[in-house]
């Protein structure tokens, strides 16, 4: 008589790491940083979660033909927005760190492994991002910013911050000093490569909806702070970030950003400091427009083009100026 032993089957690996990618009307870019992200993580287990944001282009089709074996794909028949599409992306996630991964960036030497162990190595810091350069590999210093403040908004309505970017006095929140080499405590990392664990983002409740795209990671890097944690970046971890693919009309972007910045200064800024804050955002496109008029009457031609995106900005202040509570 023979005894026969049953196998046991191996225990599945539960992931690590809960990559979210969410696509907007980037179809090429959005495969490109899945290849590289799949190409590049060896070292932790993973899973990917990817939103498309109610594409046009045909990014929902692309994505399920060549990552509906791999990935959790989900097609949306409305934009939802950057901030909402990764909270609902966050909500299937099971890894213990979430990292959210903008469709327009390239991963570069295994930079999703080394801003793990980043983590790990400094697990008080509570949310971590790495370095991101531009596609010719110069450096794109967005990845992280410093908070907000009234010289900042006084400097940028000046037009300062733009005269003087590598400067950290008069471009204080671009970190205009600093080439981004090394690690360094910050008080935003962007939402491009930013990675945090999923128990202290549900804490936080995720990014808030009253941002529909632009700094809502400003206002949970902000509410993080105040929970205790120090946000870091490392230059270790590095990956290429295009940049603004999503958004192909500047006037547009511009519109966005302004209304999420002011809607920024409405949650975080003392009341004694608010309406002096937002004067001044109010200020920097009126300034801009009248900067780059002036340039041009003189002959600048670029600056012509960009007289005409401020002039449209300004127009459209009654949509960026009203902030709700």
């Amino acid at each position: 008589m023979s005894l026969m032993l049953q196998q046991e089957p191996e225990p599945v690996q539960s992931p690590k790491l809960s990559i979210i990618v969410i696509s907007y009307n980037t179809r090429e870019m959005t495969l490109k940083a899945l290849d590289t992200a799949f190409a590049q993580t060896r070292d932790t287990p993973f899973e990917m979660i990817v939103i498309d944001n109610a594409s046009t282009d045909g990014s929902a089709e692309a994505l399920q033909e060549k990552y509906a074996d791999k990935a959790t794909v989900m097609c949306l028949d409305e934009n939802l927005g950057f901030a909402a599409a990764n909270n609902l992306a966050a909500k299937e996630a099971t890894g213990d760190f979430l990292l959210l991964l903008n469709p327009d960036t390239e991963v570069l030497d295994g930079a999703i492994d080394k801003l793990v162990a980043f983590a790990d190595a400094y697990p008080e810091a509570g949310i971590w991002g790495g370095r991101t350069l531009f596609a010719d590999k110069s450096l794109n210093p967005t990845s992280c910013w410093s908070n907000m403040t009234l010289w900042s908004l006084t400097s940028q309505a000046l037009g300062f911050s733009s005269m003087f970017r590598r400067s950290s006095f008069f471009n204080p929140e671009g970190m205009g000093g600093w080439d981004r080499e090394g690690i360094r405590e910050v008080d935003v990392v962007t939402g491009c490569f930013f990675l945090i664990r999923r128990d202290f983002w549900n804490r936080l409740d995720g990014f808030d909806k009253a941002f529909f795209m632009y700094a809502e990671e400003a206002d949970l890097c902000a509410r993080a702070a105040k929970a205790g944690a120090k946000p870091m970046v490392t230059s270790e971890a590095t990956i290429i970030h295009h940049g603004g693919a999503s958004e192909t009309i500047q006037s547009d972007k511009l519109v966005r950003l302004i209304k999420a910045k002011m809607t920024l200064i409405h949650k975080h800024f003392p009341p004694a400091t608010r309406g002096i804050a937002m004067t001044l955002m109010t200020l920097w496109p009126l300034s801009r427009y009248i900067a780059h008029q002036l340039l041009g009457w003189i002959g600048r031609a670029k600056s012509r083009d960009a007289a005409k995106v401020w002039k449209s900005v300004w127009q459209r202040r009654n949509i960026w100026s009203k902030v709700a509570d």
